[in-house]
């Protein structure tokens, strides 16, 4: 495990006072970093149905998945015991003729659930309409609700020990941009590059370990470096061409992410130009960031001073982010953007990306910041620039 198992029982003791708000007797986890979240079990076997069941009545979870990962990953790796823990047999395993969540209603039923209101994260990536409809079926007198981002919310204020994790994540992705601004040059394919880059984020440094990453390098390039979001290819990088790469630190599950611009060969005016209120617009931003102010005080600062220059982004400029599994490192609750009331307290962590992209090329420079009592910590400390090779 990451934490005691203090830490994860007052995780749940929160998890449930937000369900006892929303009416929810038992809660179904499916997101796994929301299962990693309440329960510390960090392996690949998401891409099979597995639940964590939160119940108002049980002072411990229960785990239900597939028989390889419950007995022989969950209680090993986790503060549950083996009365805590069950497994569903392998011809559960993507089979038509069953599914998963038959044997898990079942369970349910068996634990005294058959009735009760019951949550589940309706919008995550990893609860699927056939498991929904199984759910239904399998539990009639059941009362579904929509538990979605119950955890998240918890989990948008880290403990000490979840900060640490994400400096250390920092060191990681500051190593990481660093390699790909060694390498990017005339001539190297982005796949080389976007190799590199994947290399350094599993290894880490000398003394923090790396992993593997929610979201492989993006790094639009040339035609599409106005487009946010392509991955490598086989492209070589030419003189006189713009492009960006978006990377994240990754340290036992938790991200840190950073987003730097290059020129390969001299910038054009434009681009420069597009990059330096860029960076003035992050520093604005990052200066209105403390305890007490708005999300939207946030993105505000950062629009009403590249207002001068004529720029204008139609997209949020940041999201809350840290512990989370492919396909992504936002954690879904928070956004720097007109209209998010979310008020800022310690320990919580954003990315701010004011990213401006144009038809002919993008700027993207960012940072991932720790509201502190009194502003914010930068996570990481690669310089704010515009990169010109």
């Amino acid at each position: 495990m990451m934490f005691t198992k203090e830490e994860y029982l007052a995780r749940l003791d929160k998890v449930k006072k937000s369900m006892e708000k929303k009416g929810i007797d038992v809660l179904l986890v499916t997101n796994p970093a929301n299962i990693c979240y309440t329960i510390g079990y960090d392996a690949w076997s998401f891409y099979v149905h597995q639940i964590v069941v939160i119940a108002q009545d049980e002072e411990m979870p229960y785990f239900i998945g597939r028989y390889m990962d419950a007995f022989a990953g969950v209680v090993k790796m986790t503060y549950l015991d083996e009365k805590h823990v069950y497994a569903y047999p392998d011809y559960y395993v993507q089979n038509p003729e069953c599914h998963p969540m038959d044997f898990m209603s079942d369970v349910l039923k068996d634990l005294g659930y058959a009735d009760k209101t019951i949550g589940v994260e309706m919008d995550s990536y990893y609860f699927t309409a056939m498991a929904f409809e199984s759910l239904k079926k399998g539990l009639p007198d059941a009362k579904f609700v929509n538990g979605d981002l119950i955890v998240n919310w918890v989990k948008i204020i880290k403990s000490d020990a979840e900060i640490d994790l994400i400096r250390k994540a920092g060191k990681v992705v500051d190593n990481a941009m660093k390699i790909a601004a060694d390498m990017v040059a005339p001539g190297v394919r982005q796949c080389d590059v976007g190799g590199a880059i994947m290399g350094a984020q599993m290894r880490g440094t000398d003394d923090i370990s790396g992993d593997y990453c929610s979201i492989a390098p993006l790094t639009p390039y040339g035609k599409t470096a106005g487009a946010p979001h392509p991955t490598p290819d086989d492209q070589v990088y030419e003189n006189g061409t713009t492009m960006f790469i978006e990377i994240a630190g990754i340290h036992k599950r938790y991200h840190c992410p950073m987003s730097r611009t290059f020129v390969i060969g001299k910038a054009e005016q434009k681009v420069y130009d597009a990059a330096q209120y860029t960076i003035e617009g992050l520093e604005a931003a990052l200066a209105t960031v403390k305890p007490g102010n708005l999300c939207e005080d946030v993105e505000a600062a950062w629009r009403e001073t590249v207002k001068k220059y004529g720029i204008e982004k139609e997209s949020r400029i940041g999201y809350s982010t840290g512990l989370n599994y492919p396909p992504d490192w936002g954690e879904h609750t928070a956004s720097l953007r007109p209209g998010d009331k979310t008020v800022l307290q310690p320990n919580m962590v954003f990315h701010c990306i004011p990213g401006v992209y144009y038809p002919d090329f993008g700027i993207s420079i960012s940072q991932c910041f720790r509201v502190t009592e009194n502003g914010c910590e930068r996570m990481s400390s690669f310089p704010f620039e515009l990169i010109q090779k």
